[in-house]
């Protein structure tokens, strides 16, 4: 693999260390063709006019595809989980080669479903990232099994690989890595990792919908993936999940899981289908986790509009990636080589305050959010949630894990480099890439005239 991170120092505020190699698009380029903004006016949190007045794309996107496809459903009356939801199943196989799916009613469902169909439970580990939303870790725990988080990478925002066999024991039944932001985690070095040591990979590609991994569709490359249909995503319908795999008895359990348990089975044109004398009787442990007949009918509609505003986002991206990478203490996440499709849900970037004379990063996020450009400070750590030792020493889980091993647990989860990466990221959503690329220079311009301005913000 190639080492293609820039070399730009950042003051000592994001030590990159040698765990670099295997990532691309960090070259400083060359500056791009851009509409020019007058970084000496007064900053918009001082007072001055901002950069941005107009929002920005607003999501979802609906036309008349998505109201024919709602009314048909009511109009129907069979509003439970029906032939729409059959039809987005086979039309997200397809798209992504997957040889099973099951939808779910939601992306937290789907990776609930889909840790119960690989047997994890009591007594098992799960290694998971810290930087991830909380539904990563909770599937964990509703399971009774016990999360492990593998630092993360600064320069990505993804889990580190290189650190994952250290955190296996003889207790570790899956590992999930996270494709955050639509970025993808390198799934060279996990499966690796998997394979070597028996351990099935479960991606939790909710933010990732059509991203790839060396040109295959993330949700594809591990033993199971699942995706979120929640309203920010995408790919949505207010709610939603979906499920991909490969192994059929795995995804037989999925589908039953999600239907109370009904018996599944794979017919002879190798699609999954209810066992048509499971009405009343059960094959397995169940749960409601069925998505309905009007998120499916939304899903197609949806799904007839995604590759296009995929490939916007795309170029959307890449462009503003030209921009940042001319502005000293912003630093936009890095893609392993392996990455050939970055979904963008988020367009992420480490801010670092000496190139701007100390300016902190509330300081900063209040500053661009004044010149219209919203932004969020994104998630926390994780893995330090006070919730997660209440649960842990709850008389379930002492009984499970003993008071020995829940003691350990505080500091075999140490990630100093989330610490850090929890005090720097900065974040813009997916909405703010579909508009045209004009805003790309107003998003850059703001920046630059808050660096200009840094001096005055200080005051």
């Amino acid at each position: 693999m190639s080492n293609d991170l820039s070399r730009r120092t950042l003051l000592g505020v994001l030590s990159l260390g040698a765990t670099v190699s295997g990532l691309k698009g960090g070259k400083r380029l060359s500056s791009p063709a851009t509409k020019t903004f007058s970084v000496d006016k007064k900053p918009a949190l001082l007072g001055g006019d901002p950069v941005r007045t107009e929002p920005f794309a607003s999501w979802p996107v609906i036309e008349n595809n998505d109201r024919k496809a709602w009314q048909t459903v009511l109009e129907k009356g069979k509003w439970n989980r029906g032939p729409s939801v059959e039809r987005f199943e086979k039309a997200w196989a397809t798209k992504l080669e997957s040889p099973y799916v099951v939808a779910t009613a939601s992306g937290t469902a789907a990776l609930y479903t889909s840790l119960f169909a690989l047997n994890i439970g009591p007594g098992d580990e799960v290694i998971i990232p810290p930087y991830t939303f909380v539904a990563t870790l909770n599937v964990v725990l509703l399971h009774h099994a016990l999360p492990i988080f593998v630092d993360s990478d600064r320069s990505t925002l993804q889990i580190d690989a290189n650190k994952i066999e250290k955190a296996i024991t003889d207790r570790t039944r899956c590992i999930m890595p996270v494709h955050l932001g639509g970025n993808v985690a390198n799934m060279d070095a996990i499966l690796e990792v998997g394979r070597k040591h028996g351990i099935p990979v479960l991606e939790d590609a909710c933010q990732a919908h059509l991203a790839e991994w060396r040109n295959k569709k993330v949700g594809t490359v591990g033993d199971v993936g699942c995706f979120s249909l929640q309203a920010s995503k995408n790919l949505n319908s207010g709610e939603g999940g979906i499920i991909c795999g490969r192994d059929a008895d795995v995804m037989a359990r999925c589908a039953g899981f999600q239907d109370a348990g009904r018996g599944y089975t794979v017919n002879s044109d190798g699609e999954i289908v209810v066992d048509e004398n499971s009405e009343f009787g059960y094959a397995t442990l169940g749960d409601n986790r069925r998505i309905t007949e009007f998120q499916g009918a939304l899903l197609l509609a949806q799904l007839t509009r995604l590759e296009e505003q995929a490939q916007r986002r795309e170029t959307n991206a890449e462009y503003l990636t030209t921009q940042l990478n001319e502005i000293e203490g912003i630093l936009p996440a890095q893609m392993y080589d392996g990455c050939t499709r970055n979904a963008y849900h988020l367009y992420m970037f480490c801010y670092s305050p000496p190139e701007f004379l100390g300016l902190s990063r509330s300081r900063f996020i209040k500053a661009l959010r004044a010149e219209g450009i919203p932004c969020s400070s994104g998630y926390s750590t994780l893995n330090k949630e006070p919730f997660i030792e209440r649960t842990l020493n709850s008389p379930g889980f002492r009984r499970i894990y003993g008071a020995d091993e829940i003691a350990k647990w505080k500091n075999r989860n140490k990630c100093p480099e989330n610490d850090q990466l929890c005090t720097e990221a900065v974040w813009f959503g997916q909405t703010q890439l579909l508009g045209p690329k004009s805003d790309m220079d107003q998003i850059a311009g703001a920046i630059r005239k808050i660096q200009h301005n840094a001096k005055a913000l200080l005051a």
